[in-house]
């Protein structure tokens, strides 16, 4: 049985929460979700008072055991718990896969103090990850990231993922369009400039979006939630817009277009609207089909 969301879902501080009457049956996750904003660990210096306890003492409540396991990923972190017990990924957000020395040189820092237990990946969205984190040193490393021009907010369970662009931006000689102004401003929009953006951090399972800059279509547009491909119409710059992508191991769908064209400066509001119509009227099913 499909259901919408404006039905079955209100908003509770800015934050969307299932209502009462529709809670049967709901899977473990929306039951956490539902229990503790996760939000609440980044916005309300939650993760101080967290990183403050031992791990038997997190053990001890349900709650923050819960907050390590599942809440701790609307930060980035996700808790090793099988195979490194006590030790964190932590996923960051960066636009179009676009990096500083200054930024690179800090999380080779942060890698450093794990020994052979610290690690990093570069994802197939044009992200890094970091591994071999512990909880206590978690509000240090936010504050860092921070200071480089980084965050690791929103990056994991049902929110929108990495923006990405054109890997060859701005020096690519076939570029249609340099990508980085617009995966910037999509990612700042998301996580509202890095400070939290709960309208759109509970949505029924993850979320892609992509900005294309060439016919290459490095980007994979057609397995993202929003794609915006470059068109020119009546000698304005803007994009058509591709929608319904989806990739996983259990299931995938070719993103189609939503015979729609809009000018460039309306790429936020596109997004914006979007998120919002998915958020709202996507169906209940989806909870059971995210992916970290």
């Amino acid at each position: 049985m499909w259901r919408g969301w404006s039905r079955e879902w209100r908003e509770r501080e800015g934050y969307w929460v299932l209502k009462e009457k529709f809670r049967g049956g709901i899977n473990p996750q929306e039951k956490v979700k539902i229990e503790k904003d996760p939000m609440k660990l980044f916005m309300e210096n939650g993760i101080e008072e967290l990183a403050n306890l031992s791990l038997e003492e997190i053990e001890k409540s349900k709650l923050t055991k819960d907050d390590i396991d599942v809440r701790l990923k609307w930060l980035g972190l996700f808790h090793r718990r099988k195979h490194q017990y006590g030790r964190f990924m932590m996923r960051l957000k960066l636009p179009n896969g676009v990096t500083t020395s200054a930024q690179t040189r800090y999380l080779a820092s942060v890698i450093r103090q794990y020994g052979e237990e610290g690690c990093a990946d570069v994802t197939t969205r044009q992200n890094w990850q970091i591994r071999g984190v512990v909880l206590p040193d978690v509000p240090e490393i936010l504050k860092g990231l921070a200071e480089v021009g980084l965050t690791s907010l929103q990056s994991g369970m049902d929110n929108v993922r990495n923006p990405v662009g054109n890997p060859l931006a701005g020096i690519d000689p076939h570029e249609i369009v340099d990508t980085r102004p617009y995966t910037n401003l999509l990612s700042h929009f998301i996580t509202a400039n890095s400070l939290g953006n709960t309208a759109v951090t509970n949505l029924p399972r993850k979320w892609n979006v992509c900005v294309v800059g060439t016919h290459d279509l490095f980007e994979h547009p057609h397995i993202n939630d929003l794609a915006y491909i470059p068109a020119t119409k009546n000698g304005r710059f803007g994009f058509n817009l591709l929608v319904g992508g989806f990739f996983s191991p259990k299931r995938c769908a070719e993103a189609v277009p939503l015979d729609a064209w809009v000018p460039a400066d309306d790429v936020i509001s596109v997004c914006k609207a979007v998120l919002e119509a998915y958020r709202e009227i996507s169906a209940s099913e989806e909870t059971g089909k995210r992916q970290e």
